[in-house]
């Protein structure tokens, strides 16, 4: 049988060319407003998972790289 890919995981996980997994931040995506200019600059926009993340991830990502 086929397997699939999660579509949660999809969504909110990008594979990097060397195959690393690359997890977006919270609290980048809306409600800006009421953030301060400093706290919104110090917010990084992406983070690179933990060993035992990535093998959650790829479980639920089988055809990614």
């Amino acid at each position: 049988m086929k397997l699939r890919t999660r579509s949660s995981a999809k969504k909110r996980v990008k594979f990097t060319g060397s195959g690393k997994i690359r997890l977006q931040k919270s609290s980048k995506s809306h409600l800006l407003i009421n953030k301060s200019k400093r706290q919104k600059k110090l917010m990084p926009g992406g983070k690179e998972t933990s060993r035992g993340n990535e093998v959650n991830i790829r479980l639920m990502m089988p055809y990614g790289k």
